[in-house]
């Protein structure tokens, strides 16, 4: 376990550390921070991260007013032990524009994130003729019976050896498993912190 003397920060002028945050999922640089002693002590002892606001001279646990915390899953310091790298799982957009990251880089999440928000505002939205609402209209029981067999013909596939179907099946399964999911309230981020606490 890191801790605040464990860094060396005889160059940095302000004894502040510089701390880049990194989503733990998609390894995405989300933003860059600094700590005092007290902001490093407090981001290890209660999980979030937390920063000295160089701008207020006070404490800041990311999210505390948003809602969109940033869970420590690692810490780890750089060669020079002059900067701390921390990986997390934000609980939503890390940057005050509401983007994924303060860093206009592409976005490397994936398209199972990008088609989770789709089917969201699909659920917001219930635009007339899309077949995402059709779904949403017949309910949990019905979108749950194309869940089941979506993931039958996927193991159809796999026994059959037959993998470009398999990943076609798969393709409808994870489809229609996120209808689900949005159905019952349920993130893409909620199971990968129920997967990442299981793993721990």
């Amino acid at each position: 376990m890191l801790s605040f003397d464990d860094f060396d920060l005889s160059k940095t002028g302000d004894g502040l550390l510089p701390a880049i945050i990194q989503d733990a999922r998609t390894l995405k640089v989300l933003m860059m921070g600094y700590m005092n002693r007290e902001a490093f002590e407090k981001s290890c002892a209660c999980g979030l991260v937390t920063f000295w606001s160089r701008t207020r001279s006070c404490l800041w646990t990311k999210g505390e007013t948003s809602g969109n915390c940033l869970h420590i899953v690692e810490m780890f310091k750089d060669c020079d032990s002059d900067t701390l790298l921390i990986k997390a799982i934000p609980d939503g957009p890390t940057c005050h524009r509401g983007t994924t990251s303060c860093f206009d880089t592409p976005d490397s999440e994936g398209f199972v994130r990008e088609l989770s928000d789709v089917v969201r505002k699909r659920h917001q939205q219930m635009p007339e003729g899309s077949y995402t609402t059709k779904l949403f209209i017949k309910g949990p029981k019905a979108i749950g019976k194309k869940v089941v067999e979506e993931a039958g013909e996927s193991v159809i596939e796999a026994v059959d050896g037959n993998r470009d179907r398999f990943v076609y099946e798969c393709s409808d399964l994870v489809y229609h498993l996120l209808v689900l999911m949005e159905q019952m309230g349920v993130s893409v981020s909620d199971i990968e912190r129920e997967l990442s606490f299981r793993h721990r």
